[in-house]
């Protein structure tokens, strides 16, 4: 029999007669469709939908099962991620469901939408009436099908495996599925439902939990844990750990049998091309590259320099012509005459000849030749008084006032610097013959220093927000601004006050008088010298965090959380092979650790090992005796069975929870995966199956309450 793939279609579809069943075995995980009595089942995929758009076209297409890697790179999969039809374990999107029954089908070699042969379907324990009513009505209604009967995967496999003399009349059968996890009591060949419990968990939080912890520890690495890969990496290196707390203590304490049950994936990894050193010829063709760049720089800049020149020159004949035509005119026409130039005085026009001069001067690096005036002939009105000035002299005072402050100011700012570069010289002569001296009490002193100079500048701005006091636990009471101002502030508080209050009076002539001026320096915060201290103290911590980096590379200044120094941002270093090398330690026996205790990943329900004792509690009371023929005959079937260890750690766990003595036997079906098929298969092709199935013609006539009825008969296998 030949096994059709995903992108194949069967050929010999109408080689068998109308009364050939279909089984089904309608997984949520995966999707088996076949023929009755085949040992293998013809199409096999997974069971989930995906409806992408293409990128050029913006057409949406519909993708049943797995997506090809390589042709999705066509398409869209952002806004559709893979649907499935199961919430759980029960289908529930019939909308999907009929997506994937239509390419079953069609894979299956079916030519038009009719089915002309009987149905076996599975479906989960105690499978809701309205799903099993709703898949009823898609295969009767849209597929035309003759006959439908439904039957318990477990179930099937169970009968499958008892046939072969695997497991017994009476037994237990655990199914750790793909979403839920079942266990099924057998009485006397037949599945007691009343014992039977579930539990929300299975192979896909096992996946999804690895996939979580991958993700963690490899952040870089995110978009190489694909669903599809992950699956791959738990079937493949996952297992059970006969005692979680003894395995975890092997890989805490790193011995060599934590070493050897390590496993490791190789990403690819391309090494970056090594450099060479420049060859001298390379070296020597950069450098005549930078030449001629230079070359070419100074040539433009000497042309630049050339052109302002020129402009100056211009500009200075036509002001010294302009003041060669006033000295022809009268003093009372200069004005009208300036009119058009933009000037309205000879000493303005002067004064641009003055300023032009300089410009032209240093233009072209030559040093002035005149000397500037002294001040008491550049500012000779600031001794006059104002009564006795005329109106524009008045202006003009002003003027010069503004001018010599602000000259003065910058003779200040200049000396101020030139002291602080000298100061500053003289520190760091000092820092580097202490250093070269004793470089570790060196780097000690500045560490030192730096703690408290910073402990005291994030306690200054504690202080500034907060205030002083505090409630006797070092945290800040509720203290008002004026509790918190100094001396200085609360006198610049009190002369605001004063100044605003003064104004409502009447006329504000605040700033008319010479005294006014004294007062506003003194309500000037710049006036303030508790102000200027943390300046002083940040610029000296700054000083010392460079130095630091400087002596230390490991040094990392302190946070903004109150301290004037952020933290850098880590130094990116080359990635290695060693970087793209996923190692599985812990993963491996911690992820599938969740099928027995749920309560690590949220799910308060029980483990397996524990639904065994709910399941036996749940049986009508006929002793002991049914309870030890139970536990002999603990059958696994279902997906998540296949983790090694999964045997042996449900015998010690179920060991635990039944009396001394008991009888306690667990086996695994000959396959987990395909032996639910293969059990409807074998039934399917018996002479009892047509009395299993109910028709369309049942179900059109006596309704939803046939499907209601309908219980599936297993002793007849």
């Amino acid at each position: 029999m030949p096994f059709i793939s995903k992108i194949e279609r069967q050929t010999d579809y109408r080689r068998f007669p109308s009364s050939t069943p279909i089984v089904i075995d309608n997984g949520a995980s995966y999707f088996r469709i076949g023929w009755a009595g085949e040992p293998e089942p013809r199409v096999i995929f997974r069971n989930i939908v995906q409806r992408p758009r293409h990128k050029v076209t913006g057409e949406t297409v519909t993708i049943v099962g797995d997506h090809d890697v390589t042709l999705l790179r066509y398409f869209d999969c952002t806004r559709s991620g893979p649907r499935s039809a199961f919430d759980n374990n029960v289908v529930y999107q019939f909308e999907i469901m009929e997506y994937i029954l239509d390419f079953a089908f069609d894979r299956l070699g079916a030519d038009g939408s009719r089915i002309d042969h009987p149905i076996l379907i599975t479906e989960c324990v105690c499978n809701p009436f309205q799903s099993r009513s709703k898949m009823a009505e898609l295969l009767f209604d849209t597929y035309g099908v003759p006959s439908i009967a439904y039957g318990v995967d477990a179930a099937f496999s169970y009968k499958y495996n008892q046939h072969h003399g695997v497991c017994d009349k009476d037994g237990l059968a655990i199914c750790p599925g793909f979403m839920t996890t079942h266990v099924i009591p057998f009485i006397d060949g037949e599945p007691e439902y009343k014992g039977c419990c579930r539990t929300n968990i299975g192979g896909y939080h096992v996946t999804d939990y690895l996939k979580q912890l991958l993700s963690l520890k490899y952040p870089h690495h995110m978009a190489r844990f694909t669903w599809e890969k992950v699956e791959d990496l738990k079937m493949e290196h996952c297992y059970i750990a006969p005692d979680y707390m003894s395995e975890a203590r092997l890989f805490q304490n790193g011995t060599e049998e934590a070493e050897d049950k390590t496993r490791s994936w190789q990403l690819p990894w391309v090494p970056p091309p090594t450099e060479e050193p420049p060859s001298e010829e390379e070296i020597a063709r950069k450098a005549a590259i930078k030449e001629k760049q230079g070359q070419r720089l100074r040539e433009m800049a000497e042309a630049k320099r050339s052109s302002r020149i020129n402009e100056l020159e211009n500009e200075s004949h036509g002001l010294e012509f302009l003041l060669k035509q006033l000295e022809q005119v009268e003093e009372h026409d200069i004005r009208s005459f300036l009119s058009a130039t933009g000037y309205v005085s000879r000493k303005e026009v002067e004064s641009a000849l003055v300023k032009v001069t300089q410009s032209l001067l240093k233009a072209k690096g030559e040093q002035a030749e005149f000397e500037e005036k002294p001040d008491a002939e550049r500012f000779h009105l600031l001794n006059k008084p104002d009564h006795e000035c005329t109106p524009d002299e008045l202006k003009l005072k002003k003027r010069q006032v503004f001018l010599k402050s602000t000259s003065e100011g910058r003779q200040r700012a200049k000396q101020k610097r030139h002291e602080e570069e000298l100061e500053r010289e003289r520190r760091n002569q000092q820092d580097e013959q202490r250093r070269s001296k004793n470089p570790e009490l060196y780097k000690e002193q500045l560490l030192a220093k730096y703690k408290d100079l910073s402990e005291k500048v994030e306690q200054r701005k504690r202080f500034k927000t907060n205030g002083g006091q505090t409630n006797g636990n070092n945290f800040s009471g509720n203290v008002g601004r004026g509790e918190r101002l100094n001396a200085a502030q609360r006198e610049r508080m009190r002369l605001l006050t004063t100044a605003a209050f003064d104004r409502g009076k009447g006329e504000d002539t605040f700033g008319a008088r010479d005294e006014d001026w004294q007062l506003y320096k003194l309500m000037s915060k710049d006036n303030d010298d508790d102000d200027e201290g943390p300046d002083a103290d940040e610029a000296e911590l700054t000083r010392l965090s460079s130095r630091l980096r400087e002596v230390d590379p490991t040094f990392v200044p302190r946070s903004d959380n109150g301290n004037s120094q952020a933290v850098e941002a880590p130094r990116v270093r080359p990635l290695t092979e060693e970087d793209f090398r996923i190692d599985f330690g812990v993963e491996r026996f911690r992820c599938p650790e969740i099928l027995f205790r749920p309560n690590w990943i949220g799910i308060d329900q029980a483990g397996l090992d524990e639904m065994a004792g709910v399941s036996l509690r749940r049986l009508p009371s006929k002793g002991t005796e049914l309870a030890e023929r139970l536990t002999s005959s603990i059958f696994l079937t279902g997906g998540s069975s296949l983790f090694p260890g999964m045997s042996e750690r449900l015998e010690a766990g179920i060991r635990m929870i039944t009396p001394c003595g008991s009888p306690i036997r667990v086996v695994k079906a000959l396959n987990p995966v395909l032996d639910a098929w293969r059990g409807a298969s074998a039934y399917a092709a018996s002479p009892q199956f047509p009395a299993q199935t109910f028709s369309k013609q049942d179900y059109h006539e006596k309704g939803e309450d046939i499907v209601r009825r309908y219980e599936f008969q297993y002793h007849i296998l």
